[in-house]
Formats: C-alpha cells, structure tokens, sequence
C-alpha cells in the first residue's frame, strides 16, 4: 500500500496539480492585493474616502468607531464592506482566468494539425494491411494490390 501510495503522490499529474495549487494560491494574494490597495481606494474617493473592508453594521445596536474597536469588543456583525471587496476579488480573479483560458484555447486552435503519414493499405483480396510499397501481399500473395 505505501508503494502505490509513493506512486500516487510521484505521477506528473499529481505534481502538476500541486504546482497548480500553489500558483493559484499566489494569484489569489495578488489579486486580493490589487482589488484592496489598487482598486478601492479610486473607487471609495467619490463616495467621500470610504474603505470599504471597514463598513459593517454591528448586530449588538451599539456603535463603534472602527472595524478594530468592533473586533476588540468581540461584537457580531455584518460585514459587508469585506464583501464587496471579495466580490471584486472573486469577478477580477474569474475575468482573467477567463482571459487565459480564451488565450490558450486561441493558441491551441492556432497549431497546424499534423497530418498522420498513410503507411499501410488494405488488400482488396485478403483484406490485410501491409505497407504502402508493397507489390505483392504478404498474405494471400495478391500481386494486384
């Protein structure tokens, strides 16, 4: 069992899945990072500076100053300025990973097929294949193929 379990986990596809995973993890960061401080903050200035990740409305009916001063107090809350932040997050993450899928997908169309190379025919005596040079079958001994 530890054999196949080492078999498992060395396959390609596995370690490829895995590199996946890691790189998907990292994008996720940076896209989290552009949506928080790239962004919000163009978005947030007409509407009078307002950060998103800090709007909430606390469940308790008491105000607090900050999303800091909410948490310290252990208050429960809606959260809903890190919402829309995720929301952002997750359409930017979806629209360029639809981007890359069109881009390979556009590349993959892109390559010439190959044509595979014919080099056996079928005797019309036998019914055999036998090479494209041949002159006779190697078969029935057709000479008319």
């Amino acid at each position: 069992m530890i054999e196949e379990f080492k078999k498992f986990l060395i396959k390609g596809n596995m370690i490829d899945m895995a590199v996946g995973f890691v790189f998907g993890a990292a994008f996720a960061t940076l896209v989290k990072s552009l949506v928080a401080n790239v962004i919000m903050p163009p978005v947030g200035m007409p509407m009078g500076k307002v950060d998103f990740s800090q709007l909430f409305v606390a469940l308790d009916g008491k105000e607090y100053a900050s999303m800091d001063v909410l948490d310290k107090a252990g208050a429960p809350a809606i959260k809903y300025g890190a919402f829309i932040n995720d929301t952002i997050s997750f359409i930017i993450l979806g629209f360029v990973m639809f981007m890359l899928i069109k881009s390979y997908n556009k590349m993959k169309e892109d390559e010439p097929e190959v044509e595979k190379e014919i080099t056996t025919k079928v005797c019309g005596e036998c019914a055999m294949e036998i090479p494209v040079a041949a002159k006779k079958c190697g078969y029935c001994g057709n000479t008319a193929v």
